[in-house]
C-alpha cells in the first residue's frame, strides 16, 4: 500500500496534509483498496464547522458506506467538486486528485494526535486492525 510520508494519518483512514494551518483530507489508499469502486461521494457543506474525529462526509462504493471522519477540528473551505461526476479519483488517485476537502484547522494539538506513516503503515499491517 502507497502511504506517502509527507502526510499525517488518522486511526479511521483519513489523511491530512498540511499547509500552514490549513490542511487537505482525503481516504488513504488502504480504505479506497478496501472500500473497492467508489461510485457516489456527499461533499460537506463549505463552512460547516466540526471537532476532530467528528463524521463529515460518506463515501459510498459498491461493497458499502462509508462515513469519513474529521481528522482535525476546524471549518471547512472547500471541497472537491470533481467527485461529483468522477467520484472514482478516490479510487484512482487517493493522494492527489481524489482529495476530499479542505481544512481551516482550528486546533492545532489535534495534529499531534494522528498517526506518522510509520505508525499508520504499522496499524494497517497488523492482522483485523487494518479494516474499516
Amino acid at each position: 500500500m502507497n502511504v506517502p510520508e509527507d502526510l499525517n494519518y488518522a486511526e479511521t483512514h483519513e489523511w491530512l496534509r498540511l499547509d500552514g494551518a490549513d490542511g487537505t483530507v482525503g481516504i488513504t489508499d488502504h480504505a479506497q483498496a478496501e472500500l473497492t469502486d467508489v461510485v457516489y461521494v456527499e461533499l460537506p457543506a463549505i463552512g460547516k464547522t466540526v471537532k476532530a474525529r467528528d463524521q463529515i462526509c460518506v463515501v459510498d462504493s459498491v461493497k458499502a458506506a462509508s462515513d469519513i471522519y474529521s481528522p482535525v477540528s476546524g471549518t471547512v473551505t472547500a471541497v472537491n467538486d470533481a467527485l461529483s461526476s468522477n467520484p472514482a479519483l478516490i479510487n484512482t488517485d487517493p493522494y492527489g486528485e481524489g482529495w476530499i476537502f479542505k481544512i481551516r484547522i482550528e486546533a492545532g494539538e489535534d495534529v499531534e494526535t494522528l498517526k506518522s506513516p510509520a505508525q499508520y503503515r504499522e496499524q494497517i499491517s497488523a492482522p483485523g486492525e487494518g479494516e474499516i
